[in-house]
């Protein structure tokens, strides 16, 4: 059973940076799993960030490119989501995700994913 805990979540400023991190169950790092973040605003559709396989490659949303910055830290089994350059437009609860890679792994097919943290809400004020 895969278990994923998300935090780091809180409200800044635009213009400001957030980490967050997801803490995740050790298999999950110890076999080919995909990993990603997903974000939903209020009154919106659920939509991918960022993508990371076993291997370590990512795929990001055009989105965020060159301002979210996704890396594993295997010491501390976590799954960490550098945000920086925010805007009120990044305003959303964060959910952080995990399925195994077979047929790949893509941001781009938040179905796929079969394991999903409960959410951490991230508020970017003007």
């Amino acid at each position: 059973q895969v278990q994923l805990l998300e935090s780091g979540g809180s409200s800044v400023q635009n213009g400001g940076s957030l980490k967050l991190s997801c803490a995740a169950s050790g298999e999950v790092y110890g076999g080919a799993y995909c990993m990603g973040w997903f974000r939903q605003a209020s009154g919106k559709e659920r939509e991918g960030v960022v993508s990371i396989d076993s291997d370590g490659a990512t795929s990001y949303a055009d989105s965020v490119k060159g301002r979210f910055t996704v890396s594993k830290d295997a010491a501390k089994n976590t799954l960490d989501l550098q945000m920086n350059s925010l805007t009120p437009e990044d305003t959303a609860m964060y959910y952080c995700a995990a399925n195994t890679e077979v047929g790949g792994c893509s941001f781009e097919r938040p179905r796929e994913f079969q394991w999903w943290g409960q959410g951490t809400q991230v508020t970017v004020s003007s």
